[in-house]
């Protein structure tokens, strides 16, 4: 069982939605669409659907090409933002609602409602109407009434974005166990980098309506192909500084110049783009080869364990990441530091010539 999009695209009203898409997603995977807001995550969802038909290319489903197939006729279920249910109808209702509707037997809808309800831990509430429900249980309905119908495909448009944090991380920690279980395909949007991390499986990162790169999550994070890749999959997005290669020496701008990685050593000289990830900038050195960069203190951002310090170097915004409450005041000049084993370097194109070492061992 796999779904198949062979240069799918959306044009509307001469805008590209969706530039020429080739994906193969395979049976019983976790799939995430990363990407920031109006980057094409749920443009490309309802293409995998069936709901929006493809201006360009073709879909297949099981070798099968559905590209005009309605989506009733398609094994779909979706699950949005906003979840759905029926607030007149009990939770064993609203899971059931899709079986009535395919014509099933009361003793199949009873067996697979008590099944999907024991998989979503809702047995205790099947008698409850959801609004007696938290928000987490609520969307744990919505989210009981798309795998009931035992679809082969299952889209989840960011859907705990409205949850707050400490059901979003009960949540998170169960989907991945769920879509194990029930062997479909899941299709998962996202905004947040964090977010692909904890639920694995594979990541596509999404710009601006193209997909950059797709791969195992992993492996997307820490050997982006690009730097577009490296920005979507960052939260504040990477860091970028113009460098310089002069034969076994790499120069950073500030007096810094460390060794060329090894990634560099037959590339010619010039210029490049290094890129690091905001928490990776310091406060104080933990190496002895970290570089020292000097720049003026913007804003900064208390989140209770950690502060985002958001930074002018040479006119470039910088965005650093640092552990514990800092105390520190807005227009200050501050020096902060950057191991090497970090830096990824991009060529003028944007294309990767060197990963980051760390992430060659991680």
């Amino acid at each position: 069982m796999t779904l198949v999009l062979k240069g799918v695209s959306k044009v509307i009203g001469g805008q590209t939605h969706i530039h020429p898409t080739d994906l193969e997603l395979e049976k019983g995977t976790m799939n995430v669409l990363l990407g920031p807001t109006l980057s094409g995550k749920t443009s490309l969802m309802r293409l995998m659907a069936g709901l929006d038909a493809p201006s360009t290319g073709k879909v297949f489903w099981d070798g099968n090409d559905v590209t005009g197939q309605r989506v009733q006729d398609r094994k779909v279920a979706m699950v949005y933002q906003q979840f759905i249910n029926y607030p007149s109808m009990t939770v064993f209702d609203n899971i059931a609602s899709p079986l009535l509707l395919m014509g099933k037997s009361r003793s199949e809808i009873d067996a697979a409602v008590r099944a999907t309800a024991d998989l979503m831990k809702l047995t205790p509430m099947l008698d409850r109407k959801p609004l007696e429900l938290s928000g987490g249980q609520q969307q744990r309905c919505a989210l009981a009434r798309a795998l009931v119908k035992n679809a082969g495909l299952v889209l989840l448009d960011e859907p705990l974005a409205n949850l707050d944090y400490k059901l979003r991380e009960e949540l998170r920690t169960e989907i991945p166990k769920i879509f194990e279980r029930s062997g479909s395909i899941f299709v998962y949007a996202t905004t947040e980098p964090e977010e692909a991390l904890l639920l694995g499986g594979n990541t596509a990162a999404l710009w601006e309506g193209q997909v950059t790169q797709f791969g195992r999550t992993p492996d997307v994070y820490r050997r982006p192909v690009n730097a577009t890749t490296a920005r979507v999959f960052s939260d504040p997005p990477m860091n970028f500084l113009s460098v310089t290669k002069d034969g076994p020496r790499m120069s950073f701008g500030d007096g810094q110049s460390v060794p060329t990685p090894i990634g560099l050593e037959g590339q010619p000289n010039g210029t490049y783009t290094a890129g690091f990830r905001p928490n990776h900038l310091e406060l104080k050195p933990k190496t002895a080869e970290a570089m020292a960069f000097n720049t003026t203190l913007s804003v900064t951002e208390i989140t209770g364990s950690e502060t985002f310090v958001h930074l002018d170097h040479h006119g470039q915004r910088w965005v650093g990441l640092v552990h514990g409450v800092q105390s520190l005041t807005p227009g200050q000049p501050l020096e902060v530091f950057l191991d090497p084993t970090h830096v990824y370097i991009f060529g003028n194109d944007g294309m990767l010539v060197s990963a980051a070492p760390y992430s060659e061992v991680a």
